[in-house]
Parts: structure tokens; sequence; C-alpha cells
């Protein structure tokens, strides 16, 4: 059984889809290859309209602003995360083997997805460990909130938390356990390449100690 990839986007987070045309998923390419390179703070609707050859009315008309620009990059790679733990959890009986994969999913280097062309999901990915969390760390984040801007995150960690909860059903924590999975996996992947004195395995870079830290932390947790 195979799943198809299909990402419905909050219309609130853009004034014109960017999906339907040709300039709008060069807004999005670009976009996320800007805020890889000089990191979000930098990122300017200006840079980004010479970078693809248009103007920044251009832009602007598909994006308020380019904190919901940063919103929806987010939230698309929620959803396809969302999509990756469920097609990788298809025929696995097992809810211990599902959770282990989800952790594995989480804190090892993303491949970009070739069916997705505009989206290279192994730069986002990097943004989201590095810039992910000023999506919501905002002063307007509960107003954000009611417009369900954050759903896609919010799906995704029900869908660990489901998983925890079959392998443990009287576990206590199973949502706070999900979103801690799912951001100490960033943070300790960060930690570990830009503040290694922070983390165990800091020296050696090695992505597979982070995902027996995880593991070690979840089902000691659990059992």
């Amino acid at each position: 059984m195979e799943l198809k990839l299909q990402i419905r986007m909050n219309e609130k987070l853009f004034l014109r889809d960017p999906e339907q045309t040709e300039l709008g998923k060069k807004i999005i390419q670009h976009s996320i290859l800007l805020i890889h390179k000089s990191g979000f703070e930098s990122f300017t609707f200006k840079k980004l309209a010479e970078d693809i050859n248009s103007t920044e009315a251009g832009v602007y008309r598909y994006f308020e602003n380019k904190h919901k620009l940063l919103m929806y990059i987010t939230a698309w790679y929620w959803s396809w995360l969302e999509y990756r733990v469920t097609v990788h959890g298809l025929n696995i009986k097992s809810p211990a083997v599902r959770l282990k994969k989800v952790i594995k999913l989480l804190a090892t280097t993303v491949e970009d997805d070739i069916s997705t062309s505009y989206v290279n999901e192994s730069i986002l990915h990097q943004i989201i460990i590095a810039e992910g969390s000023k999506a919501y760390f905002t002063k307007h984040v509960a107003e954000d909130n009611r417009d369900q801007f954050f759903k896609p995150y919010k799906d995704l960690c029900a869908k660990v938390s489901d998983i925890i909860l079959e392998c443990s059903p009287k576990y206590k924590y199973p949502k706070s356990l999900a979103s801690t999975i799912v951001e100490m996996a960033h943070f300790q992947n960060f930690f570990m390449h830009n503040l290694p004195a922070l983390t165990d395995f800091g020296k050696e870079k090695d992505e597979t100690k982070v995902v027996a830290f995880l593991e070690d932390l979840v089902f000691s947790a659990i059992q």
C-alpha cells in the first residue's frame, strides 16, 4: 500500500497560493536556500526578489511578511514529516519498532524528496533545526494558534503520542513526551554541531548517538 503525498496548507498563511504558479514555487524554493545560507534575520524580500529576478511587490503578492513565509515553510515541513512517519510505519505491527523508526526519522539527516522538486527537504530540515522555533516564539503566538498555523506540528506530535500509548497504554505523559522527542532531536543535533559541550557526542558528530540517546530517554520513561 502506498500513500500519495498531499499537503494542504492553511490559506491564512499566504495571500496567493505559491504552489499554483511557477513564481510562487520559485519563492518557496529560493527562500529556503537564502534562509539556510544567511539566516532568517538577514533574509529579506528584497534579497529574495533579486535572487529570483522578480520584484519585492511580486513576493508580497504571495506573503504578507517574511514571518508568514517562515511559518509556511515550517508548517509544510511538519506535514511532510508526518507523511513520512505514516509511510515508514506501514506494515510494522510492533509499536516499539515504529517508535524507534520515528526517532530515527527525527534525529538523522533528511534526504531531499525528488517528488517535491521545488522544496529541498534536506536544507529545509536544517532550517527547522536552527530557525524553526522562531515560527512560534513570538508575542502573537496565541493569535497564530487560534488561526491553526501550528496544526501540522500538533498533528505530528499527536501521531507520535499515539504510538507512545500503543507501547505503554498507562503512560501518563504521551503528548509531553512526543513534543519533547521532536524538539530534543533538533536541539541535540544543533548542539552537537555548534555547542558540543552541551552533548555527550559532540566531538564525534555522530547522529546515531543522538538516536541512541533519544531511544534510551524515551523507553526508560515509558517502560
